[in-house]
């Protein structure tokens, strides 16, 4: 991968905290939920319910689909990230700290009002590591993708 190519995919990463993730259920079906996330590089972390159906869907299946966008005014205006990624529940508790950190930086105003985030204990960490990133950036025409595998 290229520095540019690189360097964009970082920055829409850095400048987003929301992403929609499609998961598979027991029966094939894609379940598609948006989450709020944090990255540390090309490494995304989110948290789940323990028993969310997120949770039970990566148990079974760590492949996953996300994106990562925003609704801008005009379409050829579209930017984003579309990628394929192994999730792996976070068990390492210096890995659960810093991705816990790496969430509360994300959302200060959480901290601010007064809201504390939930302990390692309570909730299921993932780890996302993408193996296919597509890069989209309408500006260089409509659909226009850079596609790289990591």
């Amino acid at each position: 991968m290229d520095d540019t190519l690189r360097r964009k995919i970082q920055t829409l990463l850095d400048q987003h905290r929301t992403m929609r993730i499609a998961t598979l259920r027991a029966d094939g079906w894609p379940q598609v939920t948006t989450v709020g996330y944090a990255n540390e590089g090309f490494t995304i972390y989110f948290l789940c319910g323990p028993d969310s159906q997120k949770a039970q869907n990566i148990s079974r299946d760590e492949r996953v689909s996300l994106t990562i966008d925003d609704d801008p005014a005009q379409v050829m205006e579209i930017t984003g990230l579309s990628m394929a990624a192994r999730a792996v529940a976070v068990t390492d508790p210096a890995e659960a700290e810093k991705a816990i950190a790496l969430l509360m930086a994300r959302y200060p105003e959480q901290k601010a009002i007064g809201l504390p985030m939930p302990k390692p204990s309570e909730v299921r960490l993932i780890r996302l590591t993408p193996t296919v990133i597509s890069l989209l950036d309408y500006s260089k025409g409509f659909g226009h993708t850079d596609l790289v595998t990591c």
